[in-house]
């Protein structure tokens, strides 16, 4: 089968997604290591059999709404290309929110973060690609992310960052500057609504108790024990939920609080200091 007659043929198969040429593209352009260019310029070659296998393996996936980036197996992140699996959540672009909040913070005394539940990396990772003076711990409570986080910071050659298992604060003993996390914060009632979208990704990393706010206000009250003196506290919250973070923030006292949208234009980030 050579090209241009394989992309007709997905195309169709992808044709209930809103960009079905786009994604057979990337699909071909990810099993044979090559440009979308160069595809459309070479669209007379013939792929080859074990191609073929490889590629109808990852389209039966795709088709069935596979996200593509599990499909993939990788997903850009920041500047980064980062490894990702089921057991992962996929990194938004909107998290990068996050990143740029705790950048706009820190200066050369912050030399200290914890990212929390730190999944395939993406928060601690991003923040280590951008300083070299930064030590990061990121911690998660599956084994299995704390695997394909590592070897994220292997393949991206990144020194300035740990990985290891922590239930939140479980296994932590020591102090920080600043305290970033991106926890679960879909209720149960909502994720019944975005069920069909995230049935792929890891419910735990999802959806929390208490209408969202059970593992926020977790993280909130227990922060202060674990933040230096005015160390700052970043969190990733839903877009209804910027007034019940910032009150759990002030109930324990944390001032300069402040809350931040997101690219969509929805409240996403909340931050405050530790008096």
């Amino acid at each position: 089968m050579k090209i241009y007659e394989w992309l007709e043929k997905t195309i169709k198969i992808f044709s209930h997604f809103d960009s079905p040429k786009y994604e057979a593209e990337i699909l071909l352009s990810h099993v044979l290591k090559c440009s979308r260019s160069w595809m459309i310029a070479f669209d007379q070659v013939e792929i080859n059999k074990l191609n073929q296998k490889t590629l109808k393996d990852l389209v039966d996936r795709r088709s069935k709404g596979e996200p593509m980036a599990y499909v993939l197996g990788k997903k850009d992140f920041w500047s980064l290309s980062l490894h990702v699996s089921q057991d992962t959540l996929i990194p938004r672009p909107d998290t990068e929110i996050l990143v740029e909040k705790v950048l706009s913070q820190v200066n050369k005394n912050h030399k200290y973060i914890l990212d929390l539940g730190t999944g395939c990396g993406a928060i601690g990772l991003a923040l280590a690609s951008v300083c070299s003076n930064f030590h990061i711990t990121a911690v998660d409570n599956s084994d299995k992310a704390i695997k394909i986080a590592k070897a994220n910071a292997i393949e991206l050659n990144l020194n300035n960052i740990i990985f290891y298992y922590s239930d939140w604060f479980s296994h932590i003993n020591r102090k920080f500057h600043i305290i970033v996390s991106n926890p679960p914060y879909i209720s149960l009632k909502e994720m019944q609504f975005f069920k069909k979208n995230l049935i792929f990704e890891p419910i735990n990393a999802l959806v929390s108790k208490n209408n969202g706010l059970k593992d926020i206000e977790l993280i909130i009250k227990e922060a202060k024990n674990y933040l230096f003196y005015k160390g700052w506290l970043f969190i990733e919250h839903g877009w209804k939920q910027k007034s019940s973070v910032q009150f759990l923030f002030e109930k324990y006292n944390f001032f300069n609080i402040k809350s931040y949208k997101d690219y969509g234009g929805n409240d996403r980030v909340t931050i405050g200091q530790k008096k």
